[in-house]
């Protein structure tokens, strides 16, 4: 089915709004992406309607909000196809959710354990267990990323030992669009006897995520990256997994019984969810993943892929300009350097001609020392762009460049 794409951005206001009296092009949507109506609205009438806490009072109000909640939670379950809701924990986003695992793991790692990541992941992927490993006395170790942003399996398998103790990958990079081979990572670790996180906030608006197909012992993700509000996202985690881990954050909700003495925790998926939670953004969140789902997930990728190769064809053909990122499986992300111009230059000259871009080291200060970069200037595109747009783009991006060279 192809996306009737004018239908689709009549459903976001903001798509028509002027910056320095241009069209506003947003492509920041590796950054976050627009909300429709249908999201807005939702969390209006949380807040209008329903707006009570959960799970604590007998009341008409609190039983409305609890029911929509955990219906929410369900619907996340059946999004990502989890066996069950008491494997989904809501949580501020990913960053939150890669936090959660690497605090609540730490008793199961031991001084010279191992714990192998990617040159390419976000600093939420990376720092957590850095830390971890330096307050534990372990090693992390480092998977090296090729020119073109690809990743080498037999160099996976040759640093997997005795140690490792856990593999943390992103599904798919924010910098250079690498969609990874988990499924295949994820294999590969089982036959060790390693578990596996995936940090899916580039992947879950983008790609068909079946945690059940790929195995993963792990998934996080943030709403805010799939067309939802910010400051809500999601730990996906096999229920032998979560029960094996200690909470991390203590208080109310979280508890089965307290006395001075002792305290038992809630069952999943409470016992990691201190504290009230964040209501409407669960249930706008569950609105944006409607959208999603009421569109067809590979109805969107198919566009945003063809959106991809058109954009990366028609930059190509500027002089000076370098695509940073051409594994053969990627989408969505198209990042890129001039010669002898710095990308916050550029990023400013586009500003002004109403073109939202990204400028820098996109939180992925590692991967640009590997690549021997200072930044790129990233367009990050999602189901509302046009090619339209990105002619627009190419056009401002020539000018800018004459400008500056």
């Amino acid at each position: 089915m192809a996306l009737n794409i004018d239908n689709i951005r009549s459903d976001f206001p903001i798509l028509s709004k002027e910056v320095y009296n241009k069209p506003l092009i947003y492509f920041d949507n590796g950054a976050t992406t627009q909300k429709p109506l249908q999201v807005i609205n939702r969390i209006s009438e949380y807040y209008l309607n329903e707006n009570s806490n959960v799970h604590r009072g007998a009341h008409y109000l609190s039983q409305i909000a609890t029911d929509h909640f955990e219906n929410a939670r369900k619907y996340v379950a059946g999004f990502i196809n989890a066996k069950s809701h008491r494997e989904v924990i809501f949580t501020k986003g990913t960053t939150e959710s890669i936090n959660l695992v690497a605090s609540s793991i730490k008793g199961l790692i031991e001084k010279d354990d191992e714990i192998i990541i990617t040159a390419m992941e976000h600093h939420s992927n990376m720092v957590p267990w850095q830390q971890l490993c330096i307050n534990k006395n372990a090693k992390l170790r480092n998977l090296s990323v090729a020119g073109d942003g690809s990743i080498s399996l037999s160099e996976l398998k040759d640093l997997i030992g005795p140690s490792t103790k856990l593999i943390a990958i992103a599904h798919i990079s924010n910098v250079l669009g690498t969609i990874n081979p988990v499924k295949e990572i994820i294999e590969i670790a089982h036959n060790n006897g390693i578990p596996v996180l995936i940090d899916g906030a580039q992947a879950i608006a983008h790609v068909n995520v079946d945690v059940q197909d790929l195995d993963c012992d792990f998934y996080a993700f943030s709403a805010h990256k799939a067309y939802g509000p910010m400051g809500i996202g999601v730990l996906y985690g096999k229920e032998s997994w979560l029960n094996k881990l200690a909470p991390y954050q203590y208080g109310g909700e979280m508890i089965n019984t307290v006395s001075f003495n002792i305290t038992t925790f809630n069952e999943l998926p409470y016992k990691f969810e201190a504290g009230t939670p964040d209501v409407a953004g669960a249930l706008g969140m569950e609105s944006a993943l409607r959208y999603i789902d009421n569109l067809g997930i590979d109805n969107i990728r198919s566009y945003e892929d063809e959106l991809l190769e058109y954009a990366t064809n028609s930059i190509s053909k500027l002089v000076g300009v370098r695509v940073i990122g051409t594994a053969l499986e990627k989408t969505a992300v198209l990042s890129f350097v001039v010669d002898n111009i710095h990308p916050f230059d550029i990023g400013t000259l586009m500003n002004q001609l109403g073109i939202a871009l990204r400028s820098g080291n996109h939180c992925a200060q590692p991967l640009m020392e590997h690549l021997k970069i200072t930044g790129t200037l990233r367009a990050s595109f999602a189901l509302y762009n046009t090619k339209d747009e990105v002619d627009i783009f190419v056009s401002a991006l020539e000018k800018a460049i004459n400008m500056l060279s």
